[in-house]
């Protein structure tokens, strides 16, 4: 089963890093990505760009509204996920907790719902 772990982190935290600190942590997700793929686990994961590059789109009665930065206001800022294979829940969790966010943040892990034939 396909599980995504969505990281979540305050961006003003990653941002006051130092540099030494940015090498590091960086470090820690690089060992984590390599591990799992090892696994067989990873189907794909990526970083995000900042909130400040976000652009959230509505349609409402009609018409597009664009607004610039994600739509709620919150502590943590979606940074990044992982796509996974998981034989269950249990294992996701296990996989979640390894990531370096988890840490200094949130991991959000939640089944993927698969609409293929």
């Amino acid at each position: 089963m396909q599980y995504m772990l969505l990281i979540y982190d305050e961006e003003a935290k990653l941002a006051a890093m130092t540099a030494d600190e940015s090498k590091a942590f960086m470090g820690e997700y690089a060992r984590f990505s390599a591990a799992i793929a090892a696994r067989g686990a990873l189907v794909a994961g990526d970083a995000l760009k900042p909130t400040s590059t976000a652009t959230s789109v509505r349609v409402r009665d009609g018409a597009t509204l664009l607004t610039d930065g994600p739509f709620a206001e919150t502590r943590e800022q979606l940074g990044g996920y992982y796509l996974i294979e998981a034989p269950d829940l249990d294992r996701a969790l296990e996989m979640a907790a390894q990531i370096p966010s988890a840490r200094t943040g949130t991991i959000e892990v939640r089944p993927v719902q698969v609409f293929r034939p």
